[in-house]
């Protein structure tokens, strides 16, 4: 599974830009991703902040994850109800397509190729039985900026937060 998502980043988006990672229950059909694009693009030729556009962005990645980005070197910041208004449009989306999108307790890893959700409850439990091992390649969704998004959304669990909550050493390497 190719895992750069350089290409498809905004290139003229400030490394500071806000980052937001929404993770769907499950994977999206061609035409629900089709239909999102719609979405995405409205919504983003919309978003405002105090009476200003907001610089935004907003994708489907892996088929799983919605990310918006909003630069924020152009203008003030993105307020309280820009942010909500994102969080309307996710709300939407998981209504629409009956998905849910803010599900904290999934963790989704690359394994075999395949994004796997697993729930944090048995993350132990993969660990013993090397469903997951230190180098399982997981989708941190807690970064916040586009540089982070670069650099440190699609990590090794041993460079994640997980590793402090596991006994990595349980796991074949």
């Amino acid at each position: 599974m190719n895992t750069d998502i350089t290409e498809h980043i905004p290139e003229d988006f400030d490394d500071n830009s806000k980052v937001w990672i929404y993770q769907s229950s499950r994977l999206f059909l061609m035409s629900e991703a089709f239909e999102m694009e719609d979405m995405f693009n409205n919504f983003v030729s919309n978003w405002k902040s105090h009476g200003d556009t907001v610089k935004g962005f907003a994708n489907l990645f892996f088929g799983q994850f919605i990310i918006l980005m909003a630069d924020e070197s152009a203008f003030g910041g993105v307020s309280g109800c820009s942010t909500d208004s994102s969080v309307r449009l996710i709300k939407e989306i998981e209504q629409k397509f009956n998905v849910d999108l803010f599900n904290r307790q999934n963790l989704a890893f690359i394994v075999k190729d395949k994004i796997q959700l697993l729930p944090l409850s048995q993350l132990n439990y993969a660990v013993e039985n090397n469903f997951i091992n230190a180098d399982t390649l997981y989708f941190n969704n807690t970064v916040l900026t586009k540089k982070e998004l670069l650099e440190k959304w699609i990590v090794p669990v041993k460079e994640s937060w997980l590793s402090k909550k596991i006994d990595l050493k349980k796991s074949t390497i």
